[in-house]
């Protein structure tokens, strides 16, 4: 019980002569260091009691023989009994860049060295890919252009009505530094192909894709797919206005799950295929995206035709490519 009332006398005294030591500390302390670490250690007798406010260093020290107050520049030393020769209260002050202290500060007050920050501050990284995106699609032929050839103009699609949908489930960052790293993860990919014309399309015997009429006419008609994707995206963040730009690329690469289309009459019947029509079963491209905070704009390429080589309509190989907006929770 007496050892308590001594530390609550103690603490009393420290509070009272913060104001004074506050001076030597100036504007130091911000709200980023207000992380407080308390460490007990045990010597022969006595317990050690140390705290310590962030790593511009308000620490208190706590023992049988005194309680000492260091921040910034100057420590405050209350004896727990009077020594010979010494004030019961002291204030000392000192240079800090001093090795002894900095040797004092790595040692005993629990600084992390260099690497173990620098390890803190990948760790601290988050990319940006779990969310949802929407966007639109297309395709176009080998020399980038989305003019078809004639002789295939039944893929001529409606290009404000053909679009995609991205659900992105999961991620993983690894952070190279605080605001760099590589963000991988998985996602769904749905992409609706409008066709502009009265037609849709068929595989043949060959499992070559043709023009497929329906006799009569149509309101609706398109062909859609679902890929599982994965990405692996390079990250950067650039600070702005207490928040930051994100700028990301990379690879991505795609599984085929389903594909089918659908045509709806213009009386209101509605017919439903299901089939694999030559899809690649794998493919893979390039995705980029660009976007302050959780709100992006983002483009994906795929390299891989959308039809198995040779089997496309017109044995034209057609590259899909999708624009879109991503909402993405980091």
């Amino acid at each position: 019980m007496k050892t308590k009332i001594l530390h609550m006398r103690k603490l009393g005294t420290v509070l009272l002569l913060m104001l004074f030591l506050g001076q030597g500390f100036g504007q130091k302390t911000s709200a980023a260091r207000d992380t407080v670490k308390t460490d007990r250690t045990v010597s022969d007798t006595s317990e050690i009691m140390k705290v310590v406010v962030g790593k511009d260093r308000i620490i208190i020290e706590d023992d049988d023989d005194a309680l000492q107050v260091k921040m910034g520049n100057r420590k405050l030393i209350i004896l727990e009994s009077l020594e010979e020769g010494k004030p019961r209260i002291s204030v000392e002050k000192y240079d800090e860049d001093t090795e002894i202290d900095k040797a004092d500060e790595y040692n005993n007050h629990n600084w992390q060295d260099p690497e173990d920050e620098r390890a803190e501050r990948r760790n601290r990284f988050r990319g940006h890919w779990a969310g949802f995106e929407f966007g639109f699609n297309n395709y176009v032929v080998s020399d980038y252009s989305l003019t078809l050839p004639e002789s295939i103009d039944y893929m001529s699609l409606h290009s404000g009505k053909s679009n995609n949908f991205n659900f992105n489930v999961a991620q993983t960052s690894l952070g190279l530094a605080r605001r760099i790293g590589f963000v991988t993860g998985l996602g769904l990919n749905w992409n609706n192909y409008r066709f502009d014309g009265n037609n849709n399309i068929i595989k043949n015997e060959s499992g070559i894709i043709e023009e497929y009429d329906p006799g009569s006419l149509l309101k609706k008609s398109k062909f859609s797919t679902l890929y599982l994707t994965l990405p692996v995206l390079l990250e950067f963040q650039i600070p702005a206005d207490h928040n930051h730009l994100n700028i990301a690329a990379g690879p991505i690469g795609a599984v085929k799950l389903y594909s089918y289309s659908k045509m709806v009459f213009d009386e209101g019947d509605k017919v439903r295929s299901e089939d694999d029509f030559s899809l690649n079963m794998l493919r893979y491209g390039v995705t980029a995206r660009i976007g302050y905070e959780n709100l992006q704009v983002y483009g994906t390429y795929y390299i891989t035709p959308l039809f198995q080589t040779g089997k496309g309509p017109g044995s034209v190989d057609l590259f899909p490519f999708e624009i879109g907006l991503a909402f993405t929770i980091d």
